[in-house]
């Protein structure tokens, strides 16, 4: 049973796991002159132009921010976690379509390419998010470190969750290629639909309730109250986000695996 599990898997094909992982943090900056700089530029502008936007134009105002906590900060929180999800699923979505003339030629669990997408994702966006938690705290902003073990228990769920939504997809587009347009619609949405730049305090009460459905205010609120507010979870709430999100991998594992066997003769 365990062989047959994700964790087996990637323990018995760790190497490959390793080297996928290598290889698509190399192309994905073949030819640049900055290189993995850009993973940390890109994410600095759009922080800039949100907090520019919101806070000097549109005078957003976040309910319970400590003086030495501004906007830009309250933006931070969350924004590398949601641009690691984002990256993630789109990359996992078209890791077996990418990697089709590998899928054809090597027998190999099809699922070390979509993890491989996961995983280097979030270690590009997370060691932007660690820069630049660390320079505002530096910078005499108010970050609390102490609740970092739930920050990170909070980015381990979101990868989880994130390689089970790129599993579905990822299998998808071998066989529908309008799931790459369609999930770019989605994500567009779901954006705003998370509270990532603005406060859930701020969201009018016959608009939260229905907000309360979407997954990701679970997975990036505690993250934002550990980092802002010095807040940990309880035992109880950790439990039910890692069952619930472990359980909604292993049924998105058993669809991939479903139709993997047909990927050689499409991709």
């Amino acid at each position: 049973m365990i062989r047959r599990s994700a964790i087996g898997t990637i323990v018995r094909n760790r190497a490959l796991l390793l080297a996928l992982i290598k290889r698509d943090l190399q192309n994905r900056y073949a030819g640049s002159v900055a290189g993995m700089l850009w993973g940390l530029l890109h994410p600095m502008a759009l922080l800039g132009i949100y907090a520019v936007v919101f806070e000097y134009v549109f005078r957003a105002q976040v309910p319970g921010l400590a003086p030495d906590q501004p906007y830009l900060l309250f933006v931070a929180s969350t924004l590398w976690p949601w641009l690691a999800v984002q990256e993630a699923i789109t990359r996992g979505t078209m890791a077996v379509q990418n990697h089709g003339a590998l899928v054809k030629k090597v027998a190999f669990p099809h699922e070390l390419v979509v993890y491989s997408a996961v995983v280097s994702s979030f270690l590009v966006q997370l060691s932007g998010y660690a820069i630049v938690l660390l320079t505002l705290k530096l910078l005499g902003f108010g970050v609390y470190f102490m609740s970092l073990p739930t920050v990170l228990f909070g980015v381990a769920v979101l990868a989880v969750a994130s390689g089970a939504i790129a599993l579905v997809m990822g299998a998808l587009q071998v066989f529908v290629r309008d799931v790459e347009h369609l999930l770019t619609q989605l994500l567009g949405i779901l954006f705003y639909a998370t509270p990532i730049l603005y406060a859930m305090e701020s969201v009018p009460s016959w608009l939260s309730s229905g907000m309360q459905w979407n997954p990701l205010l679970h997975y990036l609120e505690p993250i934002r109250n550990a980092l802002l507010k010095n807040e940990g979870i309880s035992l109880i709430t950790a439990a039910i986000m890692l069952g619930a999100t472990m359980l909604v991998f292993y049924g998105a594992r058993k669809f991939f695996l479903r139709l993997s066997p047909y990927f050689e003769d499409m991709v």
